[in-house]
């Protein structure tokens, strides 16, 4: 077994141009989720949401 323990995909914060892609919002947008909520990947897909909708 490792020393490290490689973190999930859901543990890092999206990349702001797949979340803008991802949820078809601007890029502008998707930065100012990506800042606010960090990792929070399930915040920041939410948050894409309520823009997009």
């Amino acid at each position: 077994m490792a020393d490290t323990m490689e973190a999930n995909a859901s543990d890092k914060a999206y990349e702001a141009v797949y979340l803008a892609k991802k949820h078809r919002i601007s890029l502008e947008d998707a930065k100012k989720i990506v800042e606010e909520h960090g990792a929070d990947r399930k915040a920041s897909d939410k948050a894409a949401r309520r823009i997009a909708a």
